[in-house]
């Protein structure tokens, strides 16, 4: 988990005006429901305008003692439906489940993905009674959405919804799910069991996933089953979790995901700030952009441009390694909460631009909250809205709910984690049409490369020449084509400017590996080599 490193840096960047090619006024509006707690790091389904709440967290940020982490007492334990237009909530206990399915659905930072009417929960992290410790669950779930709700509204037995297998591969938390074709995406996230530790102490174990694994689900019968079982491994570009998975559309039409950021870097505890593309042939690392507004999980949303070509990406607050004060980019490595509202923009040549949007959550809110989209407006088989094809001036896309919120920028990293707490808001969140709208860009550019010679290589030695434009840590990680890491280390004696250096590839017995570069935590470039 995170180490605690604080630093604090004015950077050099300032906002410029750019030209708006997203010409809408973000309006958030909160909206009173009677009923609905606090809660964050949740899943969520829904059909006809009502809302399936299930898991998380009663309680905020996680404490940074191992006893007082994560305590089974502020499990969510009910089950939550809500219609937004009636403002009305019902909710059932899970207590009546069997005792697999209760325990999971309990649990915090779930994966999960609705396709049609079935909810699909994948792994989990709580306290489980019957292992008398804190775990992560194995555990698929499919839920009937529709028979569900409609089950807790009338108050009759609900355990007909549930079907449940258990496979070690999905004991994963903090990761995110996704489907393109018939296959399920399981991307990223962790294996974590025991007590949550922040001085690395032996009160746990963690495995990251590194990977994205895919299989199709058979829902079809009164037994759940998966098939097709395939795993990508990238230990370097896919070490991931608590990020945003954002679906897409591409500039080719093609539907897909990526991910945008997340945490922890291999050998510093800061977030990532590039994405990664994520297709039906593979993923892509996207090195040559840095997202910088938002680093952690918090509600998104997807909306498609296909008059123009253009892909843009809605972030609603949250924790994050930057922030702007002032018109200055903030640099703070102890990743504080934000208020933070932006935006990123992917253009037809594929380009990505970042956008601080005037707007701003209204406290420190966002972090691990969900955007639950209006199905009453037009949208991809993947939830991207279909931005083209609505013509009101304004419109509501959907609601903000829930999450963490702190009094606090910093009450993570100042053990005050009694300033945060879960949040009962519900945000309608519309867009309004203002041509005239002017928004702030961020210079998101990666300005580090190198080359290398000659590639093919003929013996184990290289030649790496690069450029840097001031003195920081430059680190190296050279990993196979299989996605396991075959050394890594720092390199020394550099100079601003021009650098040259002889690199051994003596570590790699395989024919294609793959050298990456990271330059002062920030900026990632990768190289394929060939040898002969």
């Amino acid at each position: 988990m995170k180490k605690i490193v604080i630093f604090l840096v004015v950077s050099c960047f300032q906002l410029v005006q750019g030209q708006n090619d997203f010409p809408y006024d973000l309006v958030l509006t909160p909206v009173s429901i009677t009923g609905l707690p606090g809660l964050h790091s949740y899943a969520f389904g829904q059909v006809n305008g009502k809302w399936l709440i299930i898991g998380g967290r009663k309680d905020g940020m996680h404490a940074r003692q191992p006893f007082n982490a994560f305590p089974g007492s502020q499990n969510n334990t009910d089950i939550y439906v809500v219609d937004v237009a009636t403002q009305q909530t019902w909710t059932a206990s899970l207590n009546s489940l069997p005792t697999g399915i209760k325990e999971q659905l309990q649990s915090t930072n779930m994966n999960f993905h609705q396709y049609g009417n079935a909810l699909y929960i994948i792994g989990g992290y709580s306290f489980a009674a019957s292992a008398n410790d804190h775990i992560t669950h194995d555990k698929l779930t499919s839920i009937d959405v529709s028979g569900l709700i409609t089950a807790i509204i009338n108050n009759t037995n609900i355990m007909v919804f549930f079907k449940q297998i258990s496979n070690p591969n999905f004991a994963i938390t903090g990761g995110q799910m996704g489907k393109i074709g018939n296959e399920f995406y399981l991307v990223g996230g962790q294996r974590f069991d025991g007590r949550y530790n922040p001085m690395n102490n032996p009160t746990f174990t963690q495995t990251y996933s590194n990977a994205i694994r895919k299989f199709e689900i058979d829902n079809s019968g009164s037994q759940l089953s998966i098939s097709n079982y395939t795993s990508i491994t990238d230990a370097v570009h896919l070490h991931r979790r608590d990020y945003n998975l954002l679906p897409q559309v591409f500039p080719d039409g093609e539907l897909g995901y990526t991910i945008s950021s997340g945490v922890f870097q291999i050998s510093a505890d800061l977030p990532f700030l590039y994405p990664v593309d994520i297709k039906a042939s593979g993923h892509i690392p996207q090195t040559g952009f840095n997202q910088y507004l938002s680093n952690y999980h918090s509600g998104t949303a997807s909306l498609y441009d296909v008059t123009n070509n253009n892909m843009h990406n809605l972030f609603f607050g949250g924790i994050s390694q930057y922030y702007y004060s002032n018109g200055t980019l903030i640099q703070d490595n102890t990743v504080p909460f934000v208020k933070t509202i932006s935006r990123t923009t992917r253009s037809a040549d594929g380009t990505l631009t970042e956008y601080k949007l005037p707007v701003e959550m209204p406290n420190l809110k966002g972090s691990g909250a969900e955007f639950i989209p209006n199905r009453n407006i037009p949208q991809y088989d993947n939830d991207v809205i279909k931005l083209s094809e609505i013509t009101d001036q304004e419109f509501v896309i959907g609601h903000i709910f829930g999450g963490i919120q702190s009094s606090s920028i910093a009450a993570f990293t100042n053990n005050q984690t009694n300033l945060t707490s879960a949040d009962p808001t519900v945000y309608e969140v519309k867009l309004v049409y203002n041509p005239a709208l002017n928004v702030d860009v961020v210079d998101g550019k990666n300005p580090f490369s190198f080359t290398v010679y000659p590639n093919p290589a003929e013996n184990d030695t290289i030649q790496v020449n690069f450029e840097i434009p001031y003195l920081a840590e430059l680190e190296y990680i050279l990993s196979s084509v299989d996605g396991k890491i075959l050394s890594e280390g720092t390199i020394e004696d550099l100079s601003i400017g021009k650098n040259q250096m002889n690199f051994s590839l003596e570590d790699s017995k395989t024919k294609v590996v793959i050298l990456t570069f990271v330059f002062d935590h920030k900026f990632y470039n990768s190289k394929k080599i060939i040898k002969k």
